[in-house]
């Protein structure tokens, strides 16, 4: 006679259904909500499953049908029945897009697909051409929200218009649209931006920003491509700018988030690493306030002390590549500050001229020295004589 537990995973091997798509829509983990939750959240338009009925969502339904109605009329159509056929021929493989079953029927999902697809579409297409009127004073505000990803990412960057990708890359949603074009992600598991990339664990955590500078490392702002384009050269950090506002914050969890859930171990989380990189850098309001001198950050907030808030917020929970990006760096950077001399120096500073009365005191101490051996010099000399 059969065991029940062996039953009752019989049936559920039997009941569980195996798809050929791979879930590509997940909510973000609660470790990583946390530290800040309504960074995640939709605030303007619902799209998808997971925040339909949401109250403050709401008054912007409307938009889905007026962008469907235009749509409609530039193609001179009169009903949608072509692409309510065609959606329910891909319905089971929308549906198994996310990771959590969905609980909407059949005609509600269609129904859904259908508004949020055409609203992304001719969003997209209004977002190119700028098309702006007084009847859409919304649409001001969803541009900048799809267009501040690249804004408040660091690095010159390239007009959306010269962005292309390449014939092996699909896109899931609009979030992994974002995170290819701000970040320009390696497609290979062991290269990125044209370096070879080892598998090498053997690397330790830098200091803070502004141990590092008693070290006598320099920090340099550096226009690069992109935000990942850190260099450590003669004892100078070589880092793009960050600006460092409210919307910072969004952007940056989102594109952390999608790489803690979508990308292997193998691959180069380019997002996770660079915060974690900035996240070795700041420790106290001091570290903020030392970058913003030499043009590594623009804090918008105004306040160093919010600003290391939010950067140690952002590099926490965060599971670093398994190549980790910046180890060479890392590594480079680690050597200089192991160096007898220069751990002297830090020790130096650090300890004796870390504010204006330690300064003070050591220059009476060194002032009271001289004047001590030219004091016992003159004695000398006069009982010579």
């Amino acid at each position: 006679m059969a065991d029940s537990i062996s039953i009752s995973i019989d049936e559920m091997l039997r009941s569980f259904k195996k798809t050929s798509t791979k879930p590509c829509i997940s909510k973000v983990a609660n470790y990583l909500r946390r530290v800040n939750g309504q960074a995640y959240d939709l605030k303007v338009i619902a799209i998808g499953p997971y925040h339909r009925g949401k109250d403050h969502l709401e008054a912007m339904e409307d938009r889905k049908i007026q962008f469907l109605q235009e749509l409609l009329e530039e193609k001179n159509e009169t009903d949608v029945s072509r692409y309510v056929l065609k959606l329910r021929e891909i319905e089971e493989r929308a549906r198994n897009c996310y990771a959590e079953p969905v609980s909407l029927n059949s005609d509600d999902l269609v129904k859904m697909l259908l508004l949020d697809g055409c609203f992304i579409v001719q969003f997209i297409r209004l977002l190119f051409i700028m098309i702006e009127s007084a009847d859409r004073p919304y649409f001001s505000f969803l541009a900048t929200i799809f267009l501040m990803f690249r804004s408040y990412m660091p690095g010159k960057g390239s007009p959306i218009e010269d962005f292309k990708l390449t014939g092996s890359e699909e896109i899931m949603h609009l979030l992994d649209f974002n995170y290819h074009y701000c970040c320009h992600p390696s497609t290979s598991e062991t290269e990125a931006n044209g370096k070879k990339q080892n598998f090498d664990f053997d690397w330790s955590f830098i200091r803070c920003a502004t141990e590092l500078q008693e070290a006598g490392i320099k920090f340099r702002r550096v226009d690069g491509n992109t935000m990942f384009d850190i260099s450590f050269k003669d004892g100078t950090l070589y880092i793009p700018q960050l600006k460092i506002a409210d919307r910072t914050e969004y952007v940056l969890r989102n594109l952390i988030a999608f790489e803690q859930l979508f990308l292997s171990n193998n691959f180069v989380k380019h997002v996770t690493d660079y915060m974690v990189f900035i996240d070795n850098l700041v420790e106290s309001p001091k570290d903020v306030e030392l970058l913003c001198r030499n043009g590594i950050f623009n804090n918008f907030l105004g306040d160093a002390a919010a600003a290391a808030t939010m950067i140690n917020g952002l590099g926490n929970s965060v599971i670093v590549s398994t190549n980790f990006y910046y180890n060479d760096t890392f590594s480079k950077v680690n050597q200089h500050c192991s160096k007898q001399w220069n751990r002297r120096m830090a020790n130096l500073k650090h300890n004796y001229f870390n504010s204006p009365w330690a300064l003070i005191s050591v220059m009476a101490a060194t002032l009271l020295l001289i004047l001590t051996v030219v004091q016992t010099i003159f004695s000398v000399l006069s009982y010579a004589k």
